[in-house]
This record gives structure tokens, sequence and C-alpha cells, in this order.
């Protein structure tokens, strides 16, 4: 692949000036990931057994990467289902950690590249954010709901397992200029394969920020290069809003050659669509119409196969965003029911 085709970002070049490395090692930084990694993990064993040597484990940690002597450890694979089935890699509570230290340091650098609509894995941003905005964009679009507007929807195939690791690996050191940092950057990347070059794991939070900075040129050729304003990122997913449909279609020619040279992608074929707002588009989980929003059939039926009183509370907030008065009803008596048996 020929990297001089991804133009830079705005935004000047590389971070130097100051060890960036030195920042991600430094006890403090380490501590403070261990403190964020643990939120919500503290029952279990492998976090426990880390938990019980602290101090040793994150001292030694930090001697290994000051010496060069740090490598990756193997993932435990393993398979979810959300509702379609996932391939997740899971590190070590030693990776782990550093993998928050690293985010935490180059994050920053990162965030004030991207565009505002990008919505996955970002601070104050999210699906429901993204659902907003779309509503937003689409009132606008139709003239409070005199005019029609089409949208178009994308899903990029098998996105984490298709990322090309060394184009990655140049987008990154693009913006830190730090030769120690770029390189455990590297092992992180390279501990992780689906084929020679290619992938990053379902399960990193690394891989959170660098699917955002491989994405990132996809957001920035689709607003910079094809000036389209009504565009929202989630993952792999997004959606393009106009009221012209013979636009929609030549921008997504434009947008799948550039997907497939620039950063060797490519669209799911069997989700790819253009419809028309007023009839309901599928984003997110969600159908949304002009006046309301519902949840997604297949949503639905997953909700009531696996809530229960436990979980109860999490699944009445995913209702909370839409048309759910009787939904809500039938799952707290479902709920209740289960309880009483």
């Amino acid at each position: 692949m020929d990297n001089g085709g991804i133009q830079k970002p705005v935004g000047g070049g590389g971070v130097k000036g100051h060890k960036i490395f030195d920042e991600i090692i430094s006890l403090e930084n380490l501590l403070a990931a261990w403190k964020e990694f643990k939120k919500g993990k503290e029952r279990k064993a492998d976090v426990q057994e880390f938990s019980l040597n602290l101090e040793d484990n994150i001292f030694s940690l930090r001697d290994a990467l000051k010496s060069g002597a740090y490598r990756h450890s193997h993932y435990i694979s393993f398979f979810v289902r959300d509702p379609k089935l996932r391939h997740i890699h899971k590190a070590t509570v030693r990776d782990r950690v550093l993998h928050h230290a690293i985010v935490k340091i180059i994050e920053p650098i990162f965030e004030r590249l991207f565009i505002f609509d990008s919505y996955s894995s970002r601070k104050n941003k999210g699906m429901h954010q993204a659902i907003t905005r779309f509503r937003k964009f689409a009132w606008k679009l139709s003239q409070n709901n005199t005019k029609t507007v089409w949208v178009l929807k994308c899903d990029i195939r098998k996105f984490f397992d298709s990322v090309d690791q060394e184009t990655l690996i140049w987008l990154i050191r693009r913006k830190v200029e730090d030769g120690d940092s770029v390189n455990l950057i590297k092992e992180i990347i390279h501990s992780f394969k689906i084929e020679i070059g290619k992938g990053i794991p379902l399960g990193n939070v690394t891989s959170q920020l660098f699917s955002n900075i491989y994405l990132n040129e996809l957001d920035q050729f689709v607003k910079r290069e094809l000036r389209i304003k009504y565009y929202i990122r989630y993952a792999d997913d997004f959606v393009i809003l106009s009221g012209d449909i013979n636009f929609l279609e030549v921008v997504l020619r434009q947008i799948e050659v550039f997907l497939k040279e620039e950063l060797n992608l490519k669209f799911h074929a069997d989700k790819i669509s253009i419809g028309k707002w007023h009839k309901g588009i599928d984003f997110l989980g969600y159908v949304v119409f002009p006046h309301h929003i519902l949840l997604r059939t297949k949503t639905k039926r997953r909700m009531f196969k696996r809530a229960t009183e436990k979980n109860l509370s999490s699944y009445l907030g995913v209702l909370k965003h839409c048309r759910s008065y009787k939904l809500k009803s039938l799952l707290v008596k479902q709920c209740e029911t289960a309880g009483d048996d």
C-alpha cells in the first residue's frame, strides 16, 4: 500500500519536545491505569491475583518497560454473542494495565484530530448521542419534515480483522515522534494477528483508540475531500444523510474506492442500504422515525430472552431512549414472575 495517498490531518506534525515514553511508564501513570482498569473487575480471579502483589507487579512491569525487556504475553481466546458471534481475545492483567497506561497518554494527542461526529469509544459520546445527532441532521435536511431525506447506511466488513498493522503504525508514528513509544505501541499491535500483518483484537482498550485513529482517515476524507456535511460514524458503521439519492450513490462509490486503496478495507455488501427517513432507519439498535424511535425487533427479542431481576435496570436504561411504555411493563412483569418461581 502507498501510504503517501493518505493526507495528513490538520494540526501540524507529530508530538515532539518531550518523552512520551517516560510519561507512559511512570509509576503515577501505571497506578492510575491500574485503578481505571480494575473498575468492575475486582471479583475476577486474575485481577485479585495481580492485586495481591500489586506493588511488586507494577514495579516489575515498569522495570521491564524501562530496560526494554517487556514483551506482550499471549491472549486467551473465547466467543461472545451480542447479538452476533464475536471472537474476543483477552490479554493478561499485566498487559491490560499497560494498555490503559498507553491510552491515557496518547489518546489526547489524537482526540484533537478527530471529527465531532465520530461517536464510538470517546468521552461524552456514544450511541445515544449519535442518534440524537442523526435526528437533528434529519430534521434540518427535511425542513421540518416537508422534504424527503435519504439515508445511506454502510458497514465495513470484518473491520478489526482487516486493519493493516503497518498502516496503523504509520498513522501513529506520524503524530507520535517518540521512538520508544512507537516501539512499545508496535509491540502491542504485533502481539496479535489474524493473518500476517492484519488485525487488531476485540478486547483491548488500545484497539478502541486504534480503530478511531485508523478510521479517522475515512472521516477526514468524507469531511474534507468530499465535503459531506451530514455524516455520522459509530465504530465501523456510518450514515450519510442527503436530500438527493443520486448524490449518495456517487459518494458511496468514492468512499468504496478510498477504503480499498488507502485502508485495505471493504464494505459488507449485505449491509449497504439507502432508505427514506420517514419510513424508519435502523441505526445502532433502534429504528429512527421523524416523530418517534423504536427498539429494533432483534434487540427486543434478545432483551426478553436475557432479562433477569439482576440486569433489569440496564435494559430499562436502553428502553428509556425509545417509545417503550408497553415494553417496559411487559419486561418488568416477566422478571417479577421469574423471581417468584
